[in-house]
């Protein structure tokens, strides 16, 4: 099982996801609102704000507080660019 790191040390089971989805246009509210509702929202902004929505096949809705580009990156295995730096430098020092 992969898990995927949704900010704060978070993970997700990656075989779980159906989508990644910015939270700002009203239908994606309702969808949020409907989970509330259910019992199944997830929330893991660690009282930040939502910048991702992670709708999973069980059902259940997560709250991230990075990006939706960023999470899809971690999903299809693309190195953020803070780990790139650590590769390249080895130590994640700069210089």
């Amino acid at each position: 099982m992969r898990l995927i790191n949704i900010g704060f040390g978070n993970m997700v089971s990656a075989s779980r996801i159906i989508a990644v989805v910015s939270p700002d246009s009203a239908p994606i509210k309702r969808i949020i609102t409907d989970a509330r509702d259910r019992g199944s929202l997830i929330d893991a902004t660690y009282g930040r704000r939502t910048r991702a929505v992670v709708i999973c096949d069980s059902g259940h809705v997560v709250l991230s507080a990075i990006q939706p580009e960023t999470v899809s990156g971690r999903l299809s295995g693309k190195p953020d660019r803070d780990e790139e730096l650590l590769e390249e430098d080895g130590d994640g020092k700069q210089g």
